[in-house]
């Protein structure tokens, strides 16, 4: 909210917030997001939530994706991992870190996915 402008539009597409028992603090176990309303008030704000219009895209990010355009891999920064890291990472993915794994237990990405 402090970088829109007055009047401006905040969107918050797709977020869900649900209970975590395990959360870091109480507003994680609680499933509370936290936004600073009287902010976006002062300046005119206008906020949107809402399920991502996942349909009105995947067929042309398919298509980007299957002909090379989009490196999917990359841009969402997934990491091959054999079974025997496994543990690592998931105590990495539980520690916050930002890569997606993908478990490859026989070595077939190698060479098709980044390691």
């Amino acid at each position: 909210m402090g970088i829109t402008r007055a009047g401006g539009a905040l969107g918050v597409p797709g977020l869900y917030v649900t209970d975590d028992p395990g959360g870091v603090d109480d507003d994680a176990r609680s499933g509370t997001l936290k936004v600073r309303l009287g902010l976006g008030c002062a300046k005119s704000h206008r906020f949107t939530t809402g399920q991502c219009p996942v349909m009105k895209y995947h067929r042309s990010l398919m298509m980007a994706i299957l002909h090379g355009r989009v490196h999917i891999a990359k841009a969402v920064n997934a990491t091959v991992i054999g079974l025997d890291d496994a543990p690592r990472g998931y105590a990495e993915f539980d520690q916050g870190a930002s890569r997606k794994y993908v478990l490859d237990p026989h070595g077939a990405l190698t060479g098709v996915m980044p390691v």
